[in-house]
């Protein structure tokens, strides 16, 4: 998927229905009515990862408080997120992408090279949608440190209440 094909600022959000780290069907229209940040990483258990669920966590009364949810969303097995969830005291919601249909809807899933080797994974990124759904904020291709306070700052001027 290439640029052009990944929906842009303002338009509705690509649908999608998942499974979290309970094995329960989330639906983007279970998000709808508040804000949600919408979070995509590659892999549980890694030391960016665990860093970024600690960091949302730790923050997830701030964003309670602005009316806003966290949902982060891997490839991973429901099975991986409760595990991840168990060991590191996450009190985030995780979905399950492992066809990588909703990664690739919101043009996350990249071909990515390391050491010369060149093979598919998800792009850090995350989505801030309004109430109705939209897209209203993104970032790319994230660097962990200072991202979450980087989000709610992000949020709070969206919201009005910076």
């Amino acid at each position: 998927m290439n640029e052009e094909d990944v929906f842009g600022k303002g338009e509705e959000a690509p649908a999608f229905c998942l499974v979290n780290q309970d094995d329960s069907k989330v639906d983007l229209k279970d998000l709808k009515g508040k804000w949600a940040v919408l979070y995509f990483y590659p892999k549980d258990n890694t030391s960016g990862c665990t860093k970024e669920a600690v960091d949302f966590t730790m923050a997830k009364e701030d964003f309670s408080s602005m009316g806003a949810v966290v949902v982060g969303i891997s490839p991973d097995p429901a099975k991986s997120h409760r595990k991840f969830i168990e060991k590191n005291d996450l009190g985030i919601e995780l979905l399950s992408d492992p066809d990588h249909e909703v990664l690739e809807k919101f043009g996350v899933w990249k071909e990515k090279s390391m050491y010369g080797r060149r093979y598919f994974g998800v792009e850090r990124s995350t989505f801030i949608l309004d109430p109705e759904g939209r897209v209203v904020h993104s970032w790319r291709n994230v660097k962990v440190p200072g991202h979450v306070d980087e989000v709610k700052k992000r949020l709070s001027e969206l919201r009005g209440q910076n």
